[in-house]
């Protein structure tokens, strides 16, 4: 039982030694051709690619809710149907939910499940520059569709850029957001941490850092 524990204790010692903060010296693209860029970028998005990894109300939009939707487009076919099929369509691709939670930070904006966002404050645009090892430890928060705006977040703010790979990444106030990929709901554990060459912050509801 004893070296059990021990184990125990190692691996979590280890996981809190993996934080943030380990690289501040480059910005996430130095060192890879685009292709491998690329490649790094996909692995990384698809790490907490949207709510279907995130937000437990929009895994119905990227896996049940979309079956569900074939299903209905299936069965409004055959009644002919239109107006049923299109609805089912739309349901599916309803975009990343964004509201605000409270937290030691004060009030942050976060998904539909309550992990924080983050912006990148090397980015002085909507235009992304973390990718590669960046888009790694900082997964862009992805949507299908157009953000929505949840309890206390601002509708006006929200807005999406373009990613190399095609995947639409979402804005609030024009700053693109990431996630840390060891955090959790309710969890925030990089928040005014250097890394790949600027501040990583968490963001208030007016869309200023904490």
């Amino acid at each position: 039982m004893r070296s059990i524990a021990l184990v125990a204790l190692l691996v979590l010692i280890a996981a809190l030694g993996a934080g943030c903060g380990g690289d501040d010296s480059g910005d996430g693209q130095e060192g890879a051709g685009p292709d491998a860029m690329e490649s790094s970028e996909k692995t990384g998005d698809a790490m907490k690619d949207g709510d279907a990894m995130k937000d437990g109300g929009a895994m119905k939009d990227d896996g049940a809710m979309k079956g569900e939707a074939d299903a209905m487009e299936g069965d409004a076919a055959m009644k002919g149907d239109a107006k049923m099929a299109s609805a089912a369509t739309a349901s599916a691709g309803r975009g990343k939910v964004v509201r605000v939670v409270g937290s030691d930070f004060g009030r942050v904006i976060a998904d539909g499940k309550g992990e924080a966002f983050y912006l990148f404050d090397k980015e002085k645009g909507p235009r992304s520059r973390c990718f590669g090892e960046c888009a790694h430890a900082w997964p862009p928060v992805i949507t299908k569709g157009r953000p929505r705006a949840g309890k206390g977040a601002a509708a006006a703010l929200l807005g999406t850029t373009r990613r190399p790979n095609g995947r639409l990444q979402v804005t609030y106030d024009g700053h693109p957001l990431y996630y840390y990929v060891d955090d959790r709901p309710g969890l925030i554990l990089c928040h005014d941490v250097a890394e790949f060459g600027g501040l990583w912050l968490v963001v208030k509801p007016d869309g200023t850092p904490a």
